[in-house]
C-alpha cells in the first residue's frame, strides 16, 4: 500500500511541475485527436447532409453498416492501414507514411468517422421535417435549407464530434501497430501508459493515466452540457 501511495505521489509531483515528457506526450495526443476530429467532421457532416436529405434505393441499410461500425476494433483498423500502407508490398507504401503521426491522424479518422457520421444522420433525422419544408417555402434554396436544419440540429452535431473525440483519445491498439510508439515522435498517452508499465516506471504511468482520465472527465462534461442544449 505504502508503495502505490509513494507512486501516486510521484505521479502528481510529475503533474504540477509540468514534467517536460508528460508534457509532450499529452501534447502529442491532443494534437493528433484534434485534428483527426477536424478532418472527420470536415468530410462526415456534408456526408451525413447528403445521407439524410436523399432518397435512395439501400440508405436504411447503408445506415445500419454505418452504425455496426460505431464499436470497429482498433485492431482490425490497423490492420488494414498496415497492409495498405506497408514499405513492403502495401500498395501505398511509396508515401513512407508508416510509423508517423500523418498514418496515426489516417488511422483515427477512419476509426472516428462511422461514429461522427452515423450520430450526424440520426442528429439531422432529429429535426422536425417542417423546419425543411418551411424554409423552402419561404424562398430559400435547397443548400440555405440544409444549412438551417444543421444549425438546427448543431447541439446533437457536436455531441457526436465529441465522441469521435473520445474514442480517439483513448485508443492504444491502433496507435501501437501503426505509430510504434516512437519516443518523441509517435508516443502517446495510451501507448507510453502501456510501455511504462511494462517496464515498471508505474509512477510516469499513473501520471498519464490522470490525465487520460481527466480529458475523458472533460469530454463527458462537455457531452453531457451539449445533451443538455
Amino acid at each position: 500500500m505504502d508503495q502505490i501511495l509513494v507512486g501516486f505521489a510521484k505521479a502528481f509531483q510529475l503533474i504540477v511541475s509540468f514534467d517536460p515528457e508528460v508534457m509532450e506526450i499529452t501534447g502529442r495526443t491532443l494534437a493528433i485527436a484534434v485534428l483527426s476530429c477536424l478532418v472527420s467532421t470536415l468530410f462526415c457532416i456534408p456526408l451525413g447532409s447528403l445521407i439524410h436529405f436523399r432518397n435512395f434505393r439501400g440508405k436504411r441499410v447503408l445506415i445500419n453498416v454505418i452504425q455496426t461500425f460505431y464499436s470497429m476494433p482498433t485492431v482490425v483498423v490497423g490492420l488494414m492501414i498496415f497492409i495498405f500502407f506497408s514499405r513492403v508490398g502495401g500498395p501505398f507504401g511509396v508515401f513512407n507514411l508508416m510509423f508517423t503521426p500523418t498514418i496515426m491522424v489516417i488511422g483515427q479518422v477512419i476509426l472516428i468517422s462511422p461514429i461522427v457520421l452515423g450520430l450526424t444522420v440520426a442528429a439531422l433525422s432529429g429535426v422536425e421535417k417542417g423546419v425543411f419544408e418551411t424554409a423552402s417555402s419561404l424562398g430559400a434554396s435547397r443548400i440555405q435549407a440544409t444549412l438551417l436544419v444543421i444549425r438546427e440540429a448543431r447541439y446533437a452535431i457536436l455531441s457526436a464530434v465529441t465522441l469521435g473525440f473520445g474514442r480517439a483519445i483513448s485508443e492504444v491498439g491502433l496507435a501501437l501497430m501503426i505509430g510504434g510508439n516512437i519516443a518523441g515522435y509517435t508516443r502517446v498517452i495510451t501507448t507510453a501508459i502501456a510501455m511504462e508499465t511494462s517496464k515498471g516506471n508505474v509512477e510516469l504511468s499513473i501520471a498519464l493515466g490522470i490525465i487520460l482520465i481527466i480529458l475523458a472527465l472533460l469530454v463527458n462534461i462537455i457531452l453531457n452540457r451539449l445533451q443538455q442544449k
